[in-house]
């Protein structure tokens, strides 16, 4: 009994899901409460069309609860590593090689978001979701 507890990876993908889509739904309703105009100037200074700055809402609210539900999951994961690698070019290239004053990596929840969105796009959803975790984008 305890084995069958302790190997389950089912479970396992289920406490990441969460734990990737929950936190990085935080930054998501943030945003839209506060405002994300600032993306637009972030991205024209990348030469970057300023529109696409409304595909934050897609990518830190529709893909993290996407995620956390298990609904298209690989997908939605596969978004959540799009902008955490568009958020590390925009906000934080001069951070790439920094540590804090502690000793941790300064884009260590950057890295964390975009590290663990890519094990849950190559883990897939698990039995605990919506989809039951059957098809390939679930």
């Amino acid at each position: 009994m305890l084995e069958r507890f302790v190997n389950n990876s089912d479970l396992g993908k289920l406490l990441l899901r969460i734990s990737v889509g929950g936190l990085m739904l935080f930054h998501g309703v943030h945003k839209l409460q506060h405002g994300y105009a600032f993306l637009a100037g972030m991205l024209e200074k990348a030469d970057l069309p300023a529109y696409l700055s409304h595909g934050i809402l897609v990518g830190e609210i529709l893909a993290p609860l996407f995620i956390v539900l298990g609904l298209y999951t690989r997908l939605a994961a596969l978004t959540e590593v799009f902008v955490m690698v568009m958020a590390v070019y925009l906000a934080h290239m001069k951070d790439l090689t920094s540590f804090s004053e502690h000793g941790g990596y300064v884009l260590e929840l950057q890295a964390l978001f975009l590290f663990g969105s890519l094990a849950i796009f190559f883990l897939g959803a698990g039995r605990f979701a919506f989809s039951k975790g059957s098809g390939l984008w679930k």
